[in-house]
């Protein structure tokens, strides 16, 4: 079986990380305003604003907001920087577990696990924000850069987030979402949708890292994911080695993978620039494929298998030159010789049985759709897209009320 998942080094990302340009050392960190800042996230009041000036001032601990309606504002994205290099404490960088919450104009670096974290709010909007771990790829940095989960109604919109070791950009279990004008490179993920309900994510640079944009559907999960919207990004060169942390969902992400979809439904992929990701510039995977059999408990309520998605309109160019892992390598050799390449958009070819419909997977515009027969053990791989010209209805635009 050709597994979707594959071994990738991370002693590799670790020499990808240490090839960029010398850095100027960062100017010493102002400790002095840590206090002043606790002290107004604990006192804030619903309405209330928190400026906080230009600077780049250290934290040894977890800053934490749990009022609702509070705008948090920087003075810019590289220069107000809040730096959590030597933080002791706390798993974030800021932490909110508050609806009507705002966070503008300002970086988090460097933060012990993840840069901000919203959990259970409503009306969320994250802007102008930069998170980034600045020693560039790397297992021990935090999973996640921007990380709303169990939300409704959330914006994120220009923002950067740089080596995150999970998802750069992650919405989990939420609904009503737009991810617009972002930039996302050097993670893992760079943009990950996850068990969320009506998601639009549109305007994005997804480069550099593992794989672009997922669209993913997990077990165990209280809500499955369903109805989202990928469309206008720019998905190239994503063939960063892996360094997911082993055991979590991404570690099983092939590097060179541009859009992911996997054991998700109602997933509409569409105008987007999708170039050079090496081993497939679409993915298209159910749960089996991914290795995560035996770690999950399974569930009536969880579809493992990617149905009604529809690939269209978009500017293909590359990839498939140089697939991760060994399955994937003899795969392309078998089918199209050591210097042919997979075609646009890979699928593992597990589909439900009692689907008599078949999966819904339609293509248009693509360079060709590799069927891998996992089910088989890749017995009959082909390549072939006569039965994917199909058409699906549109998806409805997000309307978001932040």
């Amino acid at each position: 079986m050709v597994r979707i998942g594959t071994l990738t080094g991370i002693a590799m990302a670790m020499l990808l990380a240490g090839c960029g340009r010398e850095q100027a050392p960062a100017p010493v960190a102002d400790t002095a305003f840590q206090k002043q800042l606790q002290e107004r996230l604990l006192d804030a009041k619903p309405g209330d604003v928190i400026d906080i000036p230009a600077g780049r001032h250290a934290f040894d601990r977890s800053l934490s907001l749990r009022v609702d309606n509070v705008t948090i504002r920087g003075a810019g994205m590289d220069k107000t920087i809040l730096s959590f290099k030597g933080q002791k404490s706390g798993a974030e960088g800021l932490i909110v577990n508050a609806s009507g919450f705002t966070l503008e104009n300002l970086a988090i670096e460097d933060s012990k696990g993840d840069g901000l974290k919203v959990n259970e709010g409503e009306n969320i909007a994250i802007r102008k924000v930069r998170v980034e771990w600045t020693n560039g790829p790397d297992t021990d940095n935090g999973a996640y850069g921007l990380y709303p989960v169990q939300t409704k109604n959330v914006l994120i919109e220009d923002s950067v987030v740089i080596g995150a070791s999970d998802a750069g950009i992650y919405v989990g279990q939420s609904q009503n979402i737009v991810v617009r004008r972002n930039r996302a490179e050097r993670n893992v993920a760079g943009i990950e949708i996850e068990n969320c309900i009506g998601a639009d994510v549109h305007d994005n640079i997804a480069t550099e890292n593992t794989g672009g944009i997922l669209v993913f559907n997990m077990p165990d999960l209280p809500q499955p994911g369903h109805t989202t919207r990928v469309f206008k990004n720019k998905i190239v060169k994503n063939n960063t080695a892996n360094f997911g942390r082993k055991g979590t969902a991404v570690a099983s992400v092939p590097a060179g993978s541009g859009v992911v979809i996997m054991s998700n439904d109602q997933v509409e992929v569409f105008d987007n620039d999708i170039a050079d990701n090496k081993t497939a510039n679409v993915v298209i995977a159910s749960h089996y494929s991914a290795g995560y059999e035996g770690k999950y408990k399974p569930s009536a309520a969880f579809d493992p298998y990617p149905e009604q998605i529809y690939v269209y309109g978009n500017r293909f160019s590359g990839g498939g030159d140089s697939p991760d892992g060994l399955d994937l390598k003899a795969l392309k050799i078998a089918l199209f010789g050591l210097n042919g390449r997979l075609p646009d958009v890979l699928w593992d070819g597990y589909a439900n049985p009692k689907h008599a419909g078949g999966p819904q997977i339609c293509i248009e515009g693509a360079s060709g759709v590799l069927n891998a027969d996992g089910p088989n053990k890749n017995k009959n791989p082909k390549s072939d897209a006569a039965p994917f010209k199909c058409e699906l209805p549109k998806l409805p635009a997000v309307e978001l009320k932040v």
